[in-house]
């Protein structure tokens, strides 16, 4: 077994999309970023490659890379599954935390649940999704940016 934790932190800006866990979220600001800024997907990307010692997501996926521009986060983590499925684990469980301001997610938290429970492939019992804010404190707390934290727990196949 083999266990990775990931991290991620955007900043929000007017006007764009808010995706997270995959999930279109209803809001005025989204996170801004090269892909689609679903700091979620990026947090649990990391925790995999961490799992199975390879390089993060900014290494894999360069933000200089312009066929990375604009691409949904899910299809980062496709990657990283078929990476870590070929250095022969899968996964196990996955703890998450959210930590923002607004939008407040608890009702878009089953959804986040299932979409990412269908990307790793694994029961949606096994995952977890919980959200935090930053009462009112930094970047997060005045509503300027979104952070995720994510540990995964993997065994051998």
């Amino acid at each position: 077994m083999r266990i990775g934790m990931g991290y991620d932190m955007h900043r929000l800006e007017d006007g764009r999309p808010f995706i997270l866990g995959g999930v279109a979220i209803a809001h005025d600001k989204g996170p801004v970023g090269h892909s689609d800024g679903d700091v979620l997907l990026h947090a649990v990307c990391d925790a995999l490659l961490g799992a199975i010692g390879e390089d993060d997501i900014g290494a894999k996926f360069p933000d200089t890379d312009p066929s990375y521009s604009g691409i949904a986060s899910s299809e980062l983590l496709r990657e990283v599954m078929y990476i870590t499925d070929r250095a022969g684990y899968r996964v196990h469980n996955l703890d998450t935390v959210v930590v923002l301001e607004k939008p407040r997610i608890g009702p878009y938290r089953h959804r986040i649940i299932g979409s990412i429970a269908d990307m790793l492939m694994v029961p949606a019992e096994f995952i977890a999704v919980k959200a935090k804010t930053a009462e009112g404190l930094g970047d997060i707390g005045r509503g300027e940016a979104v952070s995720a934290y994510a540990t995964v727990l993997l065994k051998e196949t």
